[in-house]
């Protein structure tokens, strides 16, 4: 239900592998909102219905206890780290934390050998929780497989990144994936009317005012944590003058602005990033616009939004507007030369610029066909006359014997057979009618024409 943030639960038997937070020692009367009204079990985590369904992998693995590694993957506040307390709580197993902010392989490979140990002499098994593991090095993960494939631990591995570009294969492949999905508004309103009447929370002291409520699930954005600790200030806040109701302008003082809805460290990242491309790609220019905002506002590295304008500047644009490409390197420079925030303009500017020219995939078609031949094994002998004849002996071999020089043909372009014999007849690049490639694909196919001695292929 709440955020996978480090000090944030406490279970029996927990121990730390790392120094600094952790999620022990956390459940006392001053502990904040978030922390106090982690859910205990599977019937108290809020939203995850897919995941809490009956003969769902999570159910056997807290109702069954059987071991298997998890690798919990969703938006921040959706319940990772809840779902490893309910692991350890539920099941009777000791519970060790390590930081993926501070941890080395050392601390890895200490806290695999501690449940190594402690299964050998006592039986009872180690859930081992690694938050935010996207930041561990390969090496760090790779410290993690011992005590995954002999079922030395638990793992429970939290990550706000999408694993496929953050998790190493072999830790895939050993361990569960589940997808978490973002909480809704009806979720988030769920957690916070629990939390005023909840004797862990606000124990029915407080009173909620409908429209305060709305606020804190607007500026929430589906993170119950940070629902809960809007909650907390707003309820801080009403304390201090002496009041029991939680009104709208007490929420919007407490909470001083909404957080944009965006993890630059984060699965978020990938998903603005994909919109804010399709959009372009798409001719939006709005809706480019937004995404690059969010991006802004997030603090994104302009670098970063500058390569993938530079990308598509050839994957979606192409030779319908053969200055996309000069636009789209010309805002790279800028950002380098000026920085930020001045160049957000120059940002604007190539977004603006990149979505409403005409669009064109004919080179990346182009160049996925050719490769895919290539990889296909249609590779072919370069033709004779094509060959290198610079060297001593070459014209004996018959290198360069035939060759046309272009230049002296009609038009500069001579009839002359180029590829191999196998793709003879490819033809890879397919020019649209759109924008300047109209012009090009006229041009294209009388060269190609000629070229070939008529042929239209």
């Amino acid at each position: 239900m709440v955020d996978d943030e480090p000090g944030l639960f406490d279970t029996p038997g927990s121990q730390r592998a790392t120094s600094g937070g952790s999620l022990a020692d956390a459940t006392h009367a001053s502990a904040p909102l978030a922390v106090r009204m982690r859910p205990r079990t599977l019937e108290e985590l809020v939203g995850q219905e897919q995941l809490r369904a009956p003969g769902s992998p999570l159910r056997q693995l807290v109702e069954g206890d059987q071991s298997l590694s998890l690798l919990l993957w969703g938006p921040p506040g959706t319940g990772k780290t809840t779902i490893a307390s309910i692991i350890s709580q539920q099941t009777g197993r000791r519970f060790v934390e390590v930081s993926a902010v501070s941890a080395g392989v050392k601390e890895v490979r200490a806290a695999i050998d501690s449940a190594r140990r402690e299964l050998v002499a006592t039986g009872a098994e180690t859930v081992l929780f690694v938050d935010e593991v996207h930041r561990f090095s390969k090496a760090q993960q790779d410290a993690l497989l011992p005590g995954v494939e002999n079922r030395w631990v638990t793992l429970v591995a939290a990550t706000t990144e999408n694993p496929s570009f953050s998790v190493i294969s072999p830790l895939l492949s050993r361990s569960l994936l589940l997808r978490l999905q973002p909480l809704t508004d009806d979720d988030i309103r769920a957690v916070l009317d629990l939390a005023v009447a909840d004797e862990r929370g606000l124990g029915g002291e407080m009173v909620l005012e409908e429209e305060a409520r709305e606020h804190i699930v607007r500026l929430a954005g589906g993170d119950a944590r940070r629902s809960l600790t809007y909650l907390e200030a707003a309820a801080g806040a009403a304390r201090s003058k002496g009041s029991a109701t939680i009104d709208v302008v007490t929420a919007e003082t407490a909470a001083d602005q909404a957080a944009v809805r965006y993890d630059r460290d984060g699965d978020q990242h990938y998903d603005v990033v994909s919109a804010f491309i399709k959009s372009i790609r798409g001719s939006d220019a709005d809706a480019a616009l937004h995404y690059l905002a969010r991006m802004i506002e997030a603090g994104e590295d302009p670098r970063f939004i500058t390569r993938r304008l530079m990308i598509l500047a050839s994957e979606d644009i192409g030779l319908a507007d053969p200055t996309a490409l000069t636009t789209a390197v010309a805002a790279a420079q800028v950002v380098q030369l000026i920085g930020m925030p001045e160049a957000q303009l120059t940002l604007a500017h190539a977004t603006i610029a990149l979505a409403v020219a005409p669009k064109s995939n004919a080179v990346t078609t182009a160049i996925g066909e050719a490769i895919g031949d290539v990889r296909a094994g249609k590779i072919g002998q370069v033709p004779p006359h094509l060959r290198d004849a610079h060297y001593a002996g070459a014209k004996a071999l018959g290198h360069g014997k035939g060759y046309v020089y272009s230049h002296d043909a009609p038009f500069g372009v001579a009839e002359q057979q180029y590829a191999p014999d196998v793709v003879l007849d490819a033809a890879y690049y397919r020019p649209t009618e759109l924008g300047a490639e109209a012009a090009v694909k006229q041009r294209w196919e009388r060269v190609r024409r000629i070229i070939r001695g008529g042929s239209s292929k």
